[in-house]
């Protein structure tokens, strides 16, 4: 499997605040990897530079052999990237099937395709297919978020602290999920602070501090590690 996705030495500011400081990772076709860390340790300000949400006037983000740099959000998609924002940010409005052809305007003609399997993998989804998005619990529009995003077919998916304000339960069953995708081949970019669920399910891990990245590695081993083990996994 290839390199799918290379970030080289990003820098994002907010005003005069370094938020990212020469980040550099990649993500190899058919990896789960995740990125921990702190809030504010400067996650998901990486994760919203590569969707292009966000720009770095250095370094460069090449997916799929190509160079992302000055490509325009709304076109990172149609490449294959797509992304999973903190929050959800569902549209509350709208129905369940709704929110997921709105997902699918990359992909008109795989929608019926995409649904599918969308509702193999969320079952919930389909029995609430016709309910309004905002009367969904937080695990079922954390499903949606997710299934939104499949509607695009992408060949990476990022997730944007999916566990985030779920019950035990239903962050083990997110988990499952994502394990699943990637069993069926959809690479995933993970930021989470429950440093210890995504270290079970990743294949490799960067540590982020203080805008930086101060750790990588397999996740398995950087889970036995003492710094991680104090700092992140409470042990």
């Amino acid at each position: 499997m290839g390199e799918l996705l290379k970030i080289d030495n990003i820098n994002v500011y907010y005003g005069s605040i370094h938020a990212i400081r020469n980040v550099s990772f990649h993500v190899d076709e058919g990896e789960i990897v995740t990125l921990i860390g702190a809030n504010g340790a400067g996650k998901s300000t990486t994760l919203n530079c590569i969707a292009g949400l966000l720009h770095s006037d250095t370094g460069d983000i090449v997916f799929n052999g190509e160079s992302l740099k000055k490509v325009p959000g709304y076109k990172i998609v149609n490449k294959g990237l797509s992304l999973v924002p903190e929050g959800r940010r569902i549209f509350l409005q709208m129905t369940v099937e709704e929110n997921l052809q709105m997902g699918a305007y990359s992909n008109p003609s795989g929608e019926a395709e995409s649904k599918e399997r969308v509702f193999e993998l969320f079952p919930r989804l389909k029995e609430r297919r016709s309910q309004i998005a905002g009367t969904l619990s937080g695990g079922e529009q954390q499903m949606l978020a997710m299934g939104r995003a499949l509607m695009s077919k992408p060949k990476l998916m990022m997730l944007d602290e999916p566990s985030m304000g779920l019950s035990p339960i239903l962050v083990e069953q997110i988990f499952d999920i994502i394990k699943n995708l990637n069993d069926a081949g959809t690479t995933i970019l993970l930021v989470e602070q429950n440093a210890a669920a995504a270290l079970d399910v990743a294949d490799r891990a960067y540590v982020m501090e203080t805008s930086r990245i101060v750790m990588e590695g397999n996740a398995s081993e950087l889970k036995e590690s003492d710094k991680i083990r104090s700092a992140y996994l409470g042990q």
